[in-house]
């Protein structure tokens, strides 16, 4: 996809906050320093535009971001292991899970998973989770260019069996591995939603 606008929007906690122009939107979820914000950033050509941090946690808000006039990415909040206190860890999967649930114009999810770790119950609850409101889900497994690839091969295949039956795309943010698969993806969630 030829990317020619993308701009951030706003920051919002509630529903009462969110754009209210209704144009699709492909909502970003993962856990903490998953690499939502390098993705996003890959995908849009833009350089800093999604906050990125070294720092777990540091997505604090549901972030908007309209891309070609035509419609939107949604940064939210990581889950996991933020170092952060245990109630604002609950504000945040409220915070998530009432933008899943209730936003109309959501066409679907990328969940990214950091193909380096095994699966995580946490990450296997969302895609239930997904499942359970029937919302489209797309499964990015993070970081890829970390591995040697006789790894990244086995560990894919293990992240295969353990979201079955979705397929699984992989993503570089140093090489850039599996951006125009990603987009070609993006572009069948927008046109199914």
């Amino acid at each position: 996809m030829k990317i020619k606008s993308a701009t951030f929007i706003k920051s919002a906690v509630d529903p009462r906050s969110y754009p209210r122009n209704p144009v699709p939107e492909i909502a970003f979820v993962g856990r903490s320093n998953v690499g939502k914000s390098t993705l996003m950033n890959r995908l849009m050509n833009r350089q800093g535009l999604a906050k990125v941090s070294a720092t777990p946690g540091k997505t604090q808000t549901i972030n908007f971001f309209l891309i070609n006039e035509s419609f939107r990415f949604v940064d939210l909040p990581g889950y996991g292991f933020a170092n952060v206190p245990v109630k604002i860890k609950a504000r945040w999967k409220e915070m998530i899970e009432s933008y899943l649930s209730g936003r109309e114009t959501l066409s679907g999810v990328l969940l990214l998973v950091d193909i380096r770790r095994k699966p995580l119950k946490e990450d296997l609850q969302m895609k239930q989770w997904l499942e359970s409101y029937g919302i489209p889900c797309l499964i990015i497994a993070t970081k890829s260019d970390k591995l040697k690839t006789g790894e990244k091969f086995r560990s894919l295949s293990d992240l295969k069996n353990a979201y079955s039956p979705a397929e699984i795309f992989l993503f570089s943010g140093l090489t850039g591995e599996g951006k125009d698969e990603i987009w070609s993806q993006i572009g069948r969630l927008l046109g199914a939603g």
